[in-house]
């Protein structure tokens, strides 16, 4: 009698589980669902007519937040299309497990509304459609389950227009612990991806981005695959970015952060920064390690950028004059495929404003860059442009290590273009 109770329970609609008239979610759930707390709460989300950020949201109040490790919730996505109309707040979750065997589709009829609503994020003045954040969560989507900005509305209203005000980021990790984001999907998001903020000992594997423009003449900028700030430990395995802008990003306060095992299609390549954006204020990135990755037609296979020491206007687009280091970051076994290789700029600035490449305090230092192959679309390895008030130190390129091949002339990249560079291992400037 006890299993019939509890697979009728499982089977019931959420509805059954949503608060009304002031009543608590528990209050009206049929008495039976208390067997299911020998292994936790269990909620399906049902199928929405409209928008469905409502459901969604009473699934996790209901089933995502739980106390003890041993009976943990679980919120099961069903195999279908869930609408999402309204922006999402779900960061209080504990020891629960998500299944999407489904889609969940961000409606883009009503752009104003997400340009007056996304929350913000707190850096840069960039803004998310959802906050998501907890500790010991565990999401599966199986290799299928999906999260669909339908952002081509988004690009072709920007139109090319960096950081536009207000539009959202698909979806903000924050404050987030212990927990395990596995085979999901991210498609056409509405700008950057996915932003890891303000956590630690997160694994995130087996993902898949895909975020482009079917407008030749519009490209979908701004659509990083996933940025790391404020946070520790943090790994991204077996990626696959098919994108306009940065595969992936550790910005600042991003430490201990590793990328292996990745495939990176069309974008601008793995970015370290940019950083140093805000006056006055000291940040850094420490201990990046990237391995074992293949790039497609990339521009870069990593680039380091930092603002100059010069502050213009305000973020996103504007700023500069911080402080601070980058440090022991390690680029292996990485595969290009007609891709640039290695760059670094402490150039940033406002748009429009050129100079100031010699300003930035912030430093770069303790690089190093092994074990690269392929074929690349320029003769220069390496083009290192540090600024002069504080420059590059312990920069090492193992060049023995590189088989590389210049399709335009068919021979290996041999130069090096340096500027402010002290202490030079593996290469000449």
């Amino acid at each position: 009698m006890l299993l019939k109770s509890l697979l009728w329970v499982a089977a019931l609609p959420f509805v059954l589980c949503q608060a009304q008239d002031g009543q608590g979610a528990q209050d009206l759930v049929p008495r039976a669902t208390a067997a299911t707390t020998a292994t936790g709460p269990v909620c399906t989300v049902p199928a929405a007519s409209g928008d469905a950020s409502y459901v969604i949201q009473n699934a996790f109040k209901y089933c995502g937040y739980n106390k003890d490790p041993t009976k943990r919730g679980r919120i099961v996505f069903q195999n279908i299309t869930y609408t999402i109309n309204k922006v999402m707040n779900t960061t209080y979750l504990q020891n629960v497990d998500i299944d999407l065997k489904g889609t969940l589709s961000w409606d883009n009829s009503n752009i104003s509304y997400w340009l007056q609503n996304s929350y913000p994020t707190g850096y840069q003045n960039q803004s998310s459609a959802w906050l998501f954040g907890g500790k010991n969560i565990n999401w599966q989507g199986f290799g299928y389950g999906t999260l669909n900005g339908n952002g081509q509305a988004w690009y072709n209203f920007v139109a090319g227009q960096s950081n536009y005000p207000g539009r959202p980021h698909q979806i903000t990790i924050r404050d987030t612990s212990s927990s395990t984001f596995s085979g999901l999907r991210f498609i056409n998001s509405q700008m950057w991806t996915m932003t890891i903020t303000r956590s630690k000992d997160v694994l995130l594997q087996d993902i898949f981005v895909s975020s482009t423009s079917n407008n030749p003449h519009i490209p979908a900028r701004n659509t990083d695959g996933a940025d790391t700030m404020f946070s520790d430990n943090i790994t991204f395995r077996r990626w696959t970015v098919i994108n306009g802008d940065d595969s992936i990003s550790a910005k600042a306060n991003s430490t201990n952060i590793l990328i292996e095992d990745c495939n990176f299609y069309k974008g601008l390549g793995i970015a370290i920064g940019s950083i140093g954006q805000y006056n006055g204020q000291y940040e850094t990135i420490q201990n990046i390690t990237a391995r074992r990755i293949n790039l497609y037609n990339i521009r870069y296979g990593v680039y380091l950028k930092t603002w100059t020491g010069t502050n213009y206007g305000y973020p996103p687009n504007g700023g500069g004059g911080g402080f601070g280091f980058m440090s022991n970051l390690t680029f292996t076994d990485f595969n290009l495929d007609n891709s640039a290789v290695f760059s670094v700029t402490q150039c940033t600035s406002y748009s429009g404003q050129t100079g100031g490449c010699d300003t930035s305090q912030f430093n770069i230092r303790n690089i190093k860059l092994a074990n690269w192959v392929g074929t690349t679309n320029t003769s220069t390895v390496a083009n290192i442009q540090c600024s002069a008030a504080s420059p590059c130190t312990n920069m090492e390129i193992d060049y023995n290590t590189f088989q590389l091949t210049n399709l335009a002339t068919n021979a290996a990249p041999s130069r090096f273009s340096c500027h402010a560079v002290k202490n030079t291992i593996g290469f000449s400037c």
